[in-house]
């Protein structure tokens, strides 16, 4: 399974017509097109950061939609009022305990892995990250997207409540700078989101 992600540097003002547009006029096209398996939007109201992720079934579907989706993104880049990025990357790791609800809230961390350790770092996220993660209060999923010519990863872990993530933070904390020092990792940068789409229908995959 494969994903990309567009990152939008958005108008704080204009996160709740750009929610619509990815809800309304996103996602069915998308939808529409070979391979896709759904979407998810990640906003920060305060920072006006927000994040669609797109899931495909073959890397050759989600190369092959980036060009389709393109005027699509164009028109989310007005709509949001700001700079749009793309990053592409394999599904290595996802799994849920439940799905999530209104309310829901995502940490992201990005990462930077030692080089040509991509597949220890799917079979560590799963030996040692997974298990950590599902003990934080309100755990809902979490997955681990990573890219292998750049050695980025990102992990996103889903919980029930904006209070229950809130809750957790620090012991997200200690768990984030114990597990990514035993595996060698660099942290890039750690974003706490609200759940504004979750539609992504990947498969289990531990």
């Amino acid at each position: 399974m494969y994903a990309r992600s567009t990152t939008i540097e958005a108008q704080p003002s204009a996160i709740n017509d750009g929610i619509a547009y990815v809800r309304d006029e996103v996602m069915p096209a998308l939808q529409a097109m070979g391979g896709c398996v759904g979407l998810s939007l990640l906003v920060d109201r305060e920072s006006g950061r927000c994040i669609a992720t797109s899931a495909w079934d073959t890397e050759e579907a989600m190369r092959t939609s980036t060009e389709q989706a393109a005027p699509l993104r164009d028109r989310a880049r007005e709509i949001f009022g700001g700079d749009v990025s793309l990053d592409q990357w394999e599904v290595g790791v996802l799994h849920r305990d439940h799905h999530s609800n209104d309310g829901a809230c995502v940490r992201a961390t990005w990462m930077k892995l030692p080089r040509d350790a991509t597949d220890r770092a799917i079979a560590f996220y799963k030996s040692e990250v997974l298990p950590a993660l599902e003990g934080l209060e309100g755990f809902c999923s979490a997955s681990l997207l990573i890219n292998r010519s750049t050695g980025r990863a990102v992990s996103s872990a889903t919980f029930d409540s904006h209070d229950a993530m809130d809750r957790n933070r620090d012991q997200a904390g200690e768990l984030r700078n114990k597990r990514t020092r035993e595996l060698g990792a660099d942290v890039l940068d750690v974003g706490e989101f609200e759940l504004a789409l979750a539609h992504l229908r990947v498969p289990e995959m531990v």
